[in-house]
């Protein structure tokens, strides 16, 4: 049995980052949990070739890659700082080229980075319609956290800490579930 593939997407621009460090922390609890095959991918990743790009056709091979890799992912971890009350405008373009099937019933965690609590519902009223629009499974917890809780680049409220382990925790038990009834399925198949 293959070991699921899950990509953590982070829509910072520049390392270090407290989103690509909440990102991080849910997909590190679901790799203990359940044997995965993660990476974890940021905007930096892709280059200035995304933003330029009106088409898939104009992507550059960097930005191409993380499109590919979004796309062929088992699961996902998205991220994107807060601006304006909303993901990044950088994050939704990437998203409006990602094929509108490809995500349909994957499974997917959510997190955010803003600087107060004012942006917490976030998760809720921006990243879940844009994810719905795709089928893409929502696990229930989403992750939202401010800058009161860092401390130098690391997540340090107890709370948030759990939050991001019990959001990696239904990933991964998503992620398990669906690899164990893929061979089922394709013996079914045959």
């Amino acid at each position: 049995m293959t070991r699921p593939r899950l990509v953590g997407l982070s829509a910072n621009v520049q390392r270090p980052s407290k989103t690509r460090t909440l990102v991080d922390a849910v997909l590190r609890e679901a790799g203990a949990q359940v044997a995965l095959d993660a990476r974890i991918l940021d905007f930096v990743d892709a280059g200035p070739g995304l933003g330029a790009a009106w088409t898939r056709d104009q992507l550059t091979p960097a930005a191409r890659d993380v499109l590919a890799a979004i796309e062929s992912a088992d699961g996902l971890v998205v991220g994107s700082p807060v601006y304006k009350g909303a993901y990044t405008g950088l994050f939704k373009h990437l998203f409006d080229l990602v094929d509108p099937g490809a995500l349909a019933g994957k499974p997917v965690a959510i997190v955010a980075t803003g600087g107060g609590a004012r942006h917490a519902l976030v998760v809720e009223h921006a990243f879940r319609p844009l994810l719905g629009f795709f089928g893409a499974l929502q696990i229930p917890t989403a992750v939202y956290a401010s800058d009161a809780d860092f401390s130098d680049g690391t997540l340090t409220e107890a709370g948030l800490r759990a939050r991001a382990a019990e959001a990696g925790g239904q990933l991964a038990a998503l992620l398990a579930h669906r690899a164990a009834a893929a061979p089922v399925a394709l013996a079914a198949a045959e």
